[in-house]
């Protein structure tokens, strides 16, 4: 029984795809790197914005394609998009012989078996995933038992091998990479009602594992080759706050940092409205955390993010940045933004673009609105034209890439730490502490430079292309 996995998506569908191998190994399946040579095709899909769904129905229709040829015999998707639509996805794509929800990763292997002996298993009608914890956040983690949270709780039915061995019992997990980075979820869900985002309604509410746990998944990881843990969520800042403490995170990156072997720790997106002065000096000041900051700004009218159902406006996003840049001036900073919200002036649009200018981030991404079924975006009777989200969103990501690109012209002459990731004949690419993995620029070194991957160099900055900086050995 062969069976090859797709991950879409962001690093926390990773992990899951990560604990959906753990299980199916266990279970009797055989992993392979090629989908031609898999019995099943299983596809963790993605269901934030509606360029994503394509994405993976796309995904789903060419690996159901590879059935003409002989070996492979089943289509399945599992992920957000098939937690989302659940029997409407399976009705809308018949290509796919299952659509698997979150409830079934426990026995994700025995419903692969059912599907492989010609059975049929029905989708899930869905459902909002928040009903299933209590309201309050510190009544979470005991009625937490009984839900299934992907990447979140234990596995006694494993065996040891596919666990952290040392300890308690992490999330399962078997890796599909060799990179020296890997992502490490420390929650899931969210509790923020932002009105254009659909996430907390199929990942449900805010849920943290426990620091014990982390950390142990943390060493297993670095066990396996791993020199940077990547620590994701759908709200970092939050973390924490069903244990009965928000100073969860400070203990969390003071355990990581006791890791031996361990290089780096990078926090993946915090909200501006809770990073809090703590946090921030831990972040500055514990030895193996990087100095990067993933911010969940959105856009910079105080006005439209609260519309949005947001906080914050550009003068207190440019204080938060600036503080942070006295203590620490090679700071990294990275964040994604709206354009198009219902009700959005041509006036947010220039707030916007300013705050853009005088941010100087590292990195930022911007996304065009689009209606997100049972949002409270969708409901708002002042939605924009698509060609003037689309124009807007044309100049505001022609102004973000002539900002990246001066922002990394501004690192030349400086120097840092680099993570070799990738070797190749024409060059050797790595990451500096600013730049967060697979999205945020590479650092580029001589291909004869003589290092390898998952080695860390100090590197001077002699040049840059785009986002990306030009580096050599000190």
């Amino acid at each position: 029984m062969t069976v090859h996995l797709v991950s879409m998506g962001c690093a926390r569908n990773e992990v899951d795809s990560e604990e959906l191998a753990a299980r199916l190994e266990a279970g009797g399946f055989q992993l392979v790197d090629d989908a031609e040579q898999a019995e099943t095709v299983v596809v963790n899909t993605c269901g934030f914005i509606e360029q994503a769904k394509k994405d993976s129905v796309d995904t789903l229709l060419a690996a159901a394609d590879l059935k003409s040829d002989g070996t492979t015999r089943s289509v399945v998707a599992v992920g957000c998009m098939a937690e989302r639509y659940g029997k409407e996805l399976a009705e809308a794509l018949p290509e796919a012989d299952a659509v698997l929800g979150f409830d079934d990763y426990q026995d994700i292997s025995q419903r692969l078996r059912i599907i492989l002996a010609g059975g049929s298993l029905e989708a899930h009608v869905p459902h909002d995933r928040r009903t299933l914890l209590p309201l309050s956040p510190v009544d979470r983690p005991e009625a937490a038992a009984s839900v299934s949270v992907p990447g979140i709780h234990t596995a006694p039915d494993l065996p040891t091998e596919v666990t952290p061995a040392s300890g308690p019992r992490a999330a399962t997990r078997r890796r599909l990479s060799s990179s020296p980075c890997a992502p490490l979820k420390i929650a899931s869900g969210c509790d923020r009602r932002c009105a254009f985002c659909a996430i907390p309604s199929f990942r449900g509410s805010y849920l943290s594992r426990p620091v014990e746990e982390i950390v142990a998944e943390g060493r297993w990881l670095v066990d396996h080759g791993v020199k940077e843990l990547f620590l994701v969520s759908e709200n970092s800042s939050s973390y924490g706050k069903d244990l009965g403490d928000l100073a969860h995170m400070e203990k969390l990156l003071a355990g990581l940092d006791r890791i031996d072997g361990l290089y780096w720790i990078r926090i993946s997106y915090l909200q501006p409205a809770e990073l809090r002065p703590s946090l921030i000096d831990a972040m500055l000041t514990t030895d193996k955390v990087v100095p990067y900051f993933d911010l969940s700004f959105q856009h910079a009218s105080g006005p439209l993010l609260r519309r949005m159902r947001r906080f914050g406006d550009a003068d207190s996003f440019l204080g938060l940045i600036e503080g942070i840049r006295e203590r620490c001036p090679g700071a990294g900073f990275r964040s994604n933004f709206i354009t198009g919200f219902p009700g959005e002036t041509d006036r947010d649009v220039e707030t916007l673009a300013d705050f853009l200018q005088r941010a100087r981030l590292d990195v930022a991404g911007i996304f065009a609105y689009s209606d997100e079924e049972g949002t409270e975006g969708a409901e708002l009777s002042d939605h924009l034209d698509d060609d003037v989200i689309a124009e807007r969103r044309e100049m505001l990501a022609d102004l973000i890439d002539e900002l990246v690109s001066q922002r990394a012209e501004d690192r030349i002459g400086e120097h840092a730490p680099v993570l070799v990731e990738e070797v190749t004949p024409e060059a050797v690419v790595g990451r500096a502490p600013h730049q967060g993995p697979e999205v945020d620029g590479t650092v580029l070194l001589p291909a004869d430079c003589g290092v390898g991957v998952g080695e860390m160099v100090e590197v001077g900055f002699i040049g840059s292309e785009g986002a990306d900086l030009i580096g050599e050995l000190r």
